[in-house]
Parts: structure tokens; sequence; C-alpha cells
């Protein structure tokens, strides 16, 4: 079994469950792995999936996409976008949202989420 992954990818997005966040750019950190259907690549990249899609997936959700409010829903929408493009077998995404406010000092703010392509099970 082969994966491919971009790891701690930050962008820059307006962003949050608050309006506030909204008129103002901060940075979410995104790792996504995705897990291969194929194992017989030839050499050849058209056979599997290239960690550069990955990172446009990410910053287009991000920073080219209207205020989302929740991590969730961004993670959905990169679900989207990967697994129409490419037949994978298992997608994995995190984001931590380092300068999300919190009540107390300490912590990062992240939303892990995994999509399973159900054809393979």
């Amino acid at each position: 079994m082969f994966r491919v992954s971009l790891k701690d990818f930050t962008v820059y997005g307006k962003h949050g469950a608050y309006e506030a966040e909204h008129s103002y750019q901060q940075p979410f950190i995104v790792s996504i792995t995705v897990e291969l259907n194929n194992n017989q690549f030839g050499d050849n990249l058209s056979k599997t999936v290239n960690y550069a899609d990955l990172q446009t997936v990410a910053y287009d959700v991000i920073a080219n996409s209207p205020p989302i409010k929740l991590m969730e829903t961004m993670i959905e929408h990169m679900f989207e976008k990967i697994s129409q493009k490419y037949a994978v077998r298992r997608i994995a995404i995190k984001i931590e949202k380092p300068e999300a406010k919190l009540p107390h000092n300490g912590g990062v703010a992240l939303v892990e989420g995994e999509w399973l392509n159900k054809q393979e099970n």
C-alpha cells in the first residue's frame, strides 16, 4: 500500500464560526494523506496522486473561497475535490488553527477527518 502526503502546509484565510473572523487573515495548517488504490505506477506521475495537487486543493479551499464557519466544512470540500480527481482508497485531513481565540492560554484548535471510498469496502 502506498500513501502520498502533504504535511504542515500553512495557508491564510478569513474563516471561522464568528463573523469577526471573516474580516482578517489567519493561518490554517493543513496536512493531507491519501492512500492509493493502485500500486502499479510505471514511473508515471499520472498513475499516482501529485502532492502538488493536494497543496492546490488546500489553498483553493482556504485562500480562494468565501468565509467558511467550520473547519469540518473545509475538510468536506477538500474530500470532494480530491475524490473527484483521483481514485483513492482513503483520505485523511487535519487542519490546525494556531491563532484560534481560546478562553485559556495554551493549546491548538484542530479538526481531523477521514474519507473512505465506499466502492472499496
